[in-house]
């Protein structure tokens, strides 16, 4: 066997499709470049006038296309190539970085045109996200889809825990540096996006006649009347609404701890690097057994490390805390994700992908609220300590509200109900008899 068919044998099956590895690379570059800018554009708009609300505003200005694009760009990424929608976003993108890179030659004195371009970056991720999320399921087999998206998750922590680091690295070579380097990676992104040459990833079947009410909301429709689908996605809403609690980590580190900013870095490190190992795991064994059941273990378990985090004063034993919550929380997360994937019909994953997209962005938003008001009524560590015990309850009474997610076995075998699998079927709308149906 040659060197190069050797090596080929050793990456995981779903980057042996070069489809899928375009995919791929374009993820991590556009993750790694706009981790690099978010770096440079809090240090800039913080110096401005010294205002932790700034930076809040950012945030803000970030998050508010999301729920305002999320039905209109879902029906986009159903109707014309996904591909190009996806490049067409890296490409606002681009311009944004162009944008800032002016800025920061100007001297960077002024708010607003941070707070502009912030929204400029909301409406591009509004418009590529559903589209790229809808596209991995196309580029590889189903029994590699888990595997694929697994890899897909990696690519983001990767670039979550590196981006930071080089763009700050840079960024105190010369502020300019890191929206170059952007530059760069987004180009490259758009280039492996424009390159997928799968006949799925190039055609889109179009849904005929003009865009109406009923198709824009057709994948809130599909979502609400799918039980296993709703209660992965709601699951995951309220377990980081109220187990998320990394956003107090800076009180954690500074009053708690009292590690200082070197070791909050280790903190919001510490959930990445544990989703890194939880990914590599799941790329060598993506198939699993009663995976329902998993998605709930994991969940209480996610809820199980806040706790232990919240009564830790030890900075040893709130790292491995912390690194056990990104690592079940990759693994909630790929269920999720796996499940939204296979039970949704391709000509509807746009449009479904833009409502999780919401859910999810308003939980990581919200999320980081409920625990700044929280800790303000409660104390910090008990904050996240009740936090931590109403998710292990959520997780114990959710199979009463869905019980067709718990009983899921395999990922691979679940279809939409127009798609029944050849061998084993797995109904996932409902029908009669309810008991009968997933």
């Amino acid at each position: 066997m040659s060197r190069e068919n050797k090596k080929g044998h050793r990456l995981p099956p779903a980057l042996r499709e070069k489809d899928f590895a375009l995919l791929w690379v374009a993820s991590l570059t556009m993750g790694l470049g706009s981790q690099m800018a978010a770096v440079a554009v809090g240090w800039q708009v913080f110096s401005i006038r010294h205002s932790a609300f700034d930076l809040g505003l950012i945030g803000l200005a970030e998050f508010v296309p999301l729920p305002l694009l999320a039905l209109p760009a879902g029906h986009l990424a159903d109707r014309l190539p996904r591909r190009l929608i996806f490049a067409v976003a890296v490409g606002i993108d681009m311009i944004v970085m162009a944008l800032l890179l002016l800025v920061t030659r100007s001297g960077a004195t002024k708010l607003w045109p941070f707070l502009v371009l912030a929204g400029a970056t909301g409406v591009a991720s509004a418009i590529g996200n559903p589209a790229a999320r809808a596209l991995p399921p196309t580029l590889v087999p189903t029994e590699m889809l888990a595997g694929a998206l697994a890899l897909r998750s990696m690519a983001m922590q990767i670039a979550t825990v590196a981006g930071p680091a080089i763009g700050g690295f840079i960024f105190a070579i010369r502020p300019e540096l890191p929206y170059e380097v952007a530059l760069v990676l987004f180009a490259l992104s758009g280039a492996c996006a424009l390159s997928l040459r799968s006949r799925a990833a190039r055609t889109r079947a179009a849904s005929g006649g003009a865009p109406d009410w009923k198709s824009l909301v057709a994948g809130i429709g599909f979502v609400r009347k799918t039980p296993v689908l709703l209660g992965a996605i709601t699951l995951d809403l309220f377990a980081v609404l109220l187990g998320g609690q990394i956003a107090l980590a800076p009180l954690f580190a500074r009053s708690i701890l009292h590690v200082g900013p070197e070791g909050l870095g280790l903190l919001r490190a510490a959930p990445a690097v544990g989703a890194i190992l939880a990914g590599v795991m799941l790329t060598r064994r993506p198939s699993m057994r009663r995976a329902g059941r998993t998605l709930l273990l994991v969940v209480a378990a996610f809820g199980a490390s806040m706790i232990v985090f919240g009564l830790s004063r030890s900075f040893p034993l709130s790292l491995g805390a912390l690194a056990v919550s990104g690592f079940v929380d990759m693994v909630s997360m790929n269920i999720r994700a796996t499940t939204a994937a296979l039970a949704t019909p391709d000509r509807l994953r746009g449009r479904v992908n833009a409502i999780e997209m919401v859910f999810i962005s308003a939980s990581n938003q919200l999320g980081a609220f409920e625990s700044g008001t929280a800790a303000a009524l409660l104390g910090a560590a008990p904050a996240v300590v009740a936090g931590g015990v109403l998710t292990v309850l959520l997780a114990a009474v959710w199979p009463r509200f869905f019980p067709a997610l718990a009983r899921i076995d395999r990922l691979e075998e679940l279809r939409p109900a127009s798609e029944p699998a050849a061998s084993a079927p797995v109904p996932i709308e409902p029908a009669e008899p309810p008991a009968e149906t997933w």
